[in-house]
């Protein structure tokens, strides 16, 4: 089976991180909320919204460092390598941040893979080859057409609601907050974990 995979909050796991960043950098008080959303309207919400912007390009592109993949998904890959699947990851960002250094995100990325040993030629790691990093959703929804995944999984509604992915493949939602409980689109999956996505894969295989 083909199976294609978002990066950004599909695998790697932002939380707490935008709160560290912040703070670092004097954006915001000690107490506020740790998650991403709290840093984000506090900032827009007191006018200074290029700041929250500059820091998404300072966290993708300077400090995935402080960044850790969801629980479970390297656990997945090993698994489904193991099963004989094909893994790939398809995400959109653009090269560089719209404001601040000219950070190389797609490279951040990347390191960030290899870092936490999730890509290689290893028998439980993703082929580096087989990464893709487009510059927009359109590309990578025509990316995961070409590569004619059989299953897509993204934490984005908006994107497994998107024309153009290959007729009968499985969409499933990662969904680890459950903020999207009885709100998926039809024929979307929703799953809050990578032990609950392989399971179902599994059962959709021994269902045949």
């Amino acid at each position: 089976m083909r199976i294609g995979i978002d990066f950004d909050n599909t695998i790697a796991c932002y939380d707490g991180v935008f709160h560290a960043a912040a703070l670092e950098r004097g954006l915001i008080p000690p107490h506020l909320g740790r998650d991403k959303n709290s840093v984000r309207d506090h900032l827009n919400g007191s006018g200074r919204k290029d700041d929250f912007t500059e820091l998404q390009g300072y966290v993708y592109g300077a400090r995935m460092e402080l960044v850790s993949p969801y629980p479970g998904f390297a656990e997945f890959v090993a698994a489904a390598r193991k099963a004989n699947h094909e893994l790939f990851i398809v995400s959109h960002k653009t090269r560089h941040p719209m404001l601040g250094p000219k950070h190389d995100m797609h490279a951040a990325a990347r390191g960030f893979l290899a870092a936490r040993d999730l890509v290689g030629d290893g028998a439980s790691q993703i082929d580096p080859a087989k990464v893709f990093f487009e510059l927009t959703k359109e590309e990578k929804v025509a990316r995961a057409a070409a590569l004619q995944c059989e299953v897509f999984v993204d934490d984005l509604p908006e994107i497994l609601a998107m024309p153009g992915f290959p007729d009968g493949m499985r969409r499933i939602l990662f969904d680890p907050e459950n903020q999207f409980a009885g709100k998926q689109a039809s024929g979307v999956h929703r799953s809050s974990s990578w032990t609950g996505i392989w399971a179902d894969i599994t059962a959709d295989i021994a269902r045949g």
